[in-house]
């Protein structure tokens, strides 16, 4: 049956049809889709896991005990998960084992630009890397085979384009391989040094094995045509080349990239007269390339950072841009990124954003936003679980060097279960007084609204032991331990002031659901009038001074003419917010 998919959904679908079993994942962009199509199939287990690293440990412990697995994460996933990853390419497989990481070149929703082919050298693993949808089917069924034959995890590498983009696909039947044995073989499973060195000679006998596969890889392909120019591509980068250069060019497309095939390159480029190598952010491609001795122009001509989009190659090789419509760019209203109408972060950071002489740690999640105007109430953010580690060193820096300045970290729900806890630990451990505050919206918000330990449920739906937050606090050792509405801006106050006044650790869970969630039963018992109201201005009272505007709802306008503020009821959730900024009793409930 032929369909369109997005190369995530495709991803999901080449899982099923190799007859994985296990499938494992922590959500993030542009990976989180994968996991949640996995979860669509009846044959197929699939978990949330709080982190990439347990992931990747579900998916191995699934191997070993024979059935073919599946992890997917996002690029800054992969150094979470890697612990376990370089150990797992010295043990190889049972049942066939597939890593997938999408990289994000142009950093659209991430905090770096890392090239995770880098990894698959680095721990000796097995690489492909598709380049539209019907690819991800057809190379991940690929992947299982190659695992199991190969005794080896393979990586999956797939970047935001290939992940989003939606191409048509031939879907066909589920394969049952059979469930392989397990036996006891601390040999291969049990990483004692010893044992280990064995396994390092192994892991070197096999990649020779694989460089042999890769010179005859059906996905390392030749296409031959107009030789004075010879494009060697992988990923997204080959359909963009074929844009540009057309019918012009030659092309060796790569789609198993570790190992390469050295003689495939060299056969190809002693063919061509000019050898162009597409490929976003590291010279992975060109440093091997030019190690063989071929000359060819690489990053001396394209960018090493952002996408390598048609448009970009064009303005490199011909000096000019695609010709376009014209039209008036000073017409175009810059809109900065924004916290929801009714986002229970904006009462939070409203009111943190004014206080002075404090640093504000952050954390990966959408109240990063705070950072901008018109919070400015974040100060840092490095990684996921960060906030309070990073928060606990700047405080002991502080409190050595004689200065007054208080620390407050912030992080999500999410972020707490994934690399939180042990961050916290540290915090409590070694006696830090930082005001801790965790944002328990009551589900992963930023990459849309995936279940955690936190919630409930599991990745399927299925109703699960709730992991309190404020239990697992305490049982760390943090004494006090405070859960605010964070609409209620003299509650947010007072355990700002009280934790402040503090000389030992404190912990502050700002509970309120994201005002874009589902909402269980759970959270409609929990919370009463949860979004059942709306404000309006009261115009004869309202005198224009903008205070409500301060809170940066999109709910809220101003209108000009009138010189009045303006609520849209079609966004307002009736948060209450801007009610209690407002010192002309000018908003008020709608009847």
């Amino acid at each position: 049956m032929k369909c369109l998919m997005t190369g995530d959904e495709a991803v999901a679908r080449g899982a099923y049809e190799a007859g994985v079993r296990h499938a494992s994942a922590y959500p993030g962009t542009p990976s989180t889709e994968i996991l949640e199509n996995l979860a669509t199939y009846d044959e197929i287990y699939a978990e949330w896991a709080p982190n990439e690293k347990v992931a990747m440990e579900s998916a191995i412990g699934a191997a070993i005990a024979g059935v073919r697995s599946i992890v997917s994460m996002k690029h800054v996933g992969m150094n979470v998960a890697a612990d376990p990853m370089f150990t797992w390419a010295y043990m190889g497989v049972n049942g066939g084992n597939v890593i997938v990481t999408a990289d994000e070149p142009g950093m659209f929703s991430s905090q770096n630009e890392q090239d995770n082919r880098n990894y698959a050298k680095a721990a000796k693993l097995a690489m492909f890397e598709p380049s539209d949808s019907q690819e991800c089917i057809d190379m991940l069924k690929a992947a299982y085979q190659l695992s199991e034959e190969y005794d080896t995890p393979v990586i999956f590498r797939m970047t935001t384009r290939v992940c989003h983009s939606k191409s048509i696909v031939e879907t066909k039947e589920r394969v049952e391989p059979e469930v392989k044995p397990w036996a006891k073989n601390p040999a291969k499973y049990v990483c004692l040094p010893a044992m280990a060195r064995n396994m390092r000679v192994k892991l070197e006998e096999r990649l020779q094995k694989l460089e042999q596969y890769s010179e005859t890889s059906p996905y390392n392909r030749v296409e031959m045509g107009n030789t004075s120019i010879g494009v060697i591509a992988s990923g997204i980068c080959y359909y963009y080349a074929k844009e540009v250069f057309g019918e012009s060019a030659s092309y060796l497309k790569l789609g198993f990239t570790n190992p390469m095939p050295a003689k495939m390159i060299q056969e190809f480029c002693s063919k061509v007269d000019k050898v162009y190598i597409l490929e976003e952010n590291d010279p992975y491609i060109e440093d091997f390339v030019k190690m063989q001795g071929i000359s060819c122009i690489g990053k001396d001509l394209f960018p090493s950072y952002g996408e390598l989009t048609p448009d970009v190659i064009r303005a490199c090789v011909e000096g000019k841009k695609a010709d376009t419509i014209e039209f008036d760019r000073s017409k175009l209203i810059g809109r900065a990124p924004a916290f929801c109408a009714g986002c229970p972060h904006r009462g939070l950071f409203y009111r943190l954003g004014k206080r002075k002489n404090i640093m504000i740690s952050g954390d990966i999640g959408c109240y990063t936003l705070a950072a901008g105007k018109p919070y400015t109430a974040m100060d840092s953010t490095v990684c996921m679980g960060a906030s309070f580690s990073i928060g606990h060193g700047a405080q002991r820096t502080f409190k050595e060097t004689g200065s007054d300045r208080r620390v407050v970290t912030v992080l999500g729900d999410s972020t707490f279960f994934h690399t939180g806890i042990n961050s916290l630990i540290n915090t409590v451990y070694n006696k830090s007084n930082t005001v801790n505050i965790i944002l328990d919206n009551r589900i992963t918000g930023m990459t849309g609204h995936q279940e955690n330990p936190g919630t409930g449920f599991t990745a399927k739906g299925e109703e699960t032991t709730l992991i309190k937050i404020e239990d697992l606090v305490r049982a760390i050792g943090v004494k006090h331990v405070y859960v605010v509405n964070p609409n209620h801006l003299k509650e947010v106050d007072e355990v700002l002031d009280k934790c402040l006044a503090l000389d030992e650790p404190s912990v502050i869970i700002t509970r309120w659901p994201c005002a874009l969630k589902k909402f269980s039963q759970a959270d409609k018992d929990e919370f009463e009038k949860l979004f059942a109201t709306k404000n309006k201005i009261v115009e004869e009272k309202c005198i224009g001074c903008k205070a409500c505007l301060k809170v940066g709802c999109p709910a809220l306008s101003f209108d000009k003419k009138e010189k009045k503020a303006l609520i849209h009821g079609a966004q307002c959730v009736g948060c209450d917010v801007c009610m209690q900024v407002c010192r002309q009793d000018a908003i008020v409930k709608e009847e």
